[in-house]
């Protein structure tokens, strides 16, 4: 080979070598994104589900909220679980609904004392789950809490008194109270199973860092705002930016400091963020089992901690947990209600009413309150046929839950 040939080679070899040094580069810049992507379209997947939820903060980022403070031991004294719930005029085995919705954790506390606790499918005490929109019942308390400081002057606010950038959007005149009421009058498709629904949009705005203007720009007025209850995940991101700018903080730092400072917690939260370092308001809170219940302990024990301390008013929990409009009022036959449970400031009212409430994720996720039996009840789960019977796995859950309830002073 002359020299010049071998000249030429040499440059080529070059060449190539540096080509193939951008693409690395290229690749391992992208590489975090790729995993992402990788890692939600396989994230419902049944043979994987239970693994996804449990190590959601394995693959995105996320703002922990440290746990501080003395822990709340809160008491045991087991009890039998009952053999059987009712449900449609049927008696129905409750170890096998356990085992059929997919149960990872199953915690019930009567009378401030742990009753029943079991972690299921390679979940332990301090697995860390995603509660999906449980998370929505969070951000609400900590709207709370931004009221009873003043930073929130009131519900009547509007949400642009906050965040006037989104003046132009249909947010624009669109009040506080019906955006934790779900009735902003925005149009909005939370069907899961359709890939250009609104709410996998959403996700995918999270998860590959778009802008999030451009998702709120695409949403349409339907209805007047406060005539209408109709679920839509994107009002809690709103609300999520409300918070930071009335609190000057984020939502991770300022549930530290209002809530899970005082809380009693054992363990810290994981705040998932999106791919424009915003937390995902509306379902990216992680979090043990015992600490979702001590969240809802706060709420039958009327906002008032373990200490006895009232940390956040007893009239906001009250306003929460209380249908105060016509078309928030439970009921199948609710011509303004888009799903016969009631609803509160990010809690369902299961029908008949009962005096009960209940924070839902999707997939199995809750956290159930009865203040008349002195009963909360967590449960997460990853039932895998959701997008087939998440619905009436949903309603069949609160049967379960309220049978619970009631024959918990029967069982000792």
């Amino acid at each position: 080979m002359s020299a010049l040939n071998t000249s030429i080679w040499h440059r080529i070899g070059f060449g190539l070598g540096v080509f193939l040094l951008i693409l690395l580069g290229i690749a391992q810049f992208f590489k975090k994104d790729l995993i992402r992507f990788q890692f939600v379209l396989n994230l419902f997947e049944p043979r994987g589900i239970v693994n996804n939820f449990r190590s959601m903060t394995w693959v995105f980022d996320y703002r922990t909220v440290p746990r501080s403070g003395p822990i709340y031991r809160i008491p045991y004294e087991s009890k039998r679980l009952p053999e059987f719930y009712s449900y449609q005029g049927r008696n129905h085995d409750l170890t096998q609904w356990i085992e059929r919705t997919g149960t990872c954790g199953f915690i019930i506390v009567h009378d401030g004392k742990i009753a029943f606790e079991r972690d299921y499918l390679g979940n332990h005490s301090k697995t860390r789950w995603i509660s999906w929109s449980v998370s929505k019942a969070f951000v609400s308390a900590l709207m709370g809490f931004a009221l009873e400081e003043g930073l929130i002057r009131s519900l009547s606010d509007t949400v642009t008194d906050y965040v006037p950038l989104l003046k132009t959007s249909v947010y624009n005149g669109v009040a506080l109270k019906d955006m934790l009421q779900m009735s902003s009058g925005i149009g909005f498709n939370k069907n899961y199973s359709d890939f250009n629904s609104d709410i996998i949009r959403l996700g995918r705005t999270f998860v590959l860092g778009s802008s999030m203007d451009d998702r709120v720009m695409s949403h349409k007025n339907v209805r007047l705002p406060d005539t209408f209850n109709h679920y839509v995940s994107m009002d809690i991101e709103i609300l999520g930016l409300v918070l930071r700018e009335a609190t000057g903080r984020s939502l991770a730092e300022y549930m530290e400091e209002k809530l899970w400072s005082r809380l009693g917690a054992e363990s810290d939260a994981f705040w998932m963020v999106g791919g424009s370092g915003v937390e995902l308001a509306s379902c990216g809170l992680n979090a043990i089992l015992r600490d979702y219940a001590r969240f809802g302990l706060l709420f039958l024990n009327e906002g008032k901690n373990f200490r006895g301390q009232q940390i956040l008013p007893a009239q906001w929990i009250r306003d929460s947990v209380t249908s105060d409009r016509p078309h928030l009022m439970p009921g199948a036959d609710n011509p303004v209600l888009s799903s016969p449970p009631g609803y509160g400031y990010q809690w369902w009212l299961p029908q008949p009413f009962d005096g009960d409430y209940c924070a839902v994720g999707i997939y199995g996720q809750f956290i159930y309150v009865h203040p008349r039996y002195r009963v909360v009840i967590v449960k997460t789960s990853a039932y895998a046929d959701y997008n087939q019977s998440g619905d009436e796995m949903e309603y069949e859950s609160l049967a379960v839950f309220r049978s619970i309830a009631a024959q918990m002073d029967q069982h000792p």
